[in-house]
């Protein structure tokens, strides 16, 4: 067999001193997009500029689609846990049955 030499990485630089951060934050041009920009986004942007306000139908109509997609994920829910039970029962009953042949073979022999 075969072994292959470790590659030695080179070493990591420096990270750079507080000073030289500043002196870079400060040699910086007022216009750069870090300083311009906004930290955060507003909470509510609004419609995108040159985009129309969805009309009060639209809105309704998104709302009632909402409403059912909730209702619907809440009824495959429940249906969730009643497969579970019934599946919790299944299980039991099969493991009755087994016991129940393992019994009669018994039984027969």
């Amino acid at each position: 067999m075969s072994s292959k030499a470790k590659r030695v990485l080179p070493t990591r630089p420096e990270p750079p001193s507080v000073e030289q951060i500043l002196a870079d934050v400060q040699g910086t041009d007022p216009t750069d997009p870090v300083f311009v920009l906004p930290a955060e986004p507003p909470l509510d942007p609004g419609p995108a500029p040159g985009c129309p306000e969805p009309a009060a139908e639209e809105r309704e109509r998104l709302y009632r689609q909402i409403r059912s997609y909730v209702g619907m994920n809440q009824r495959l829910q429940q249906s969730r846990e009643q497969l579970r039970e019934r599946r919790r029962e299944l299980q039991r009953v099969g493991e009755a049955l087994e016991r129940g042949i393992a019994e009669m073979r018994q039984k027969a022999f």
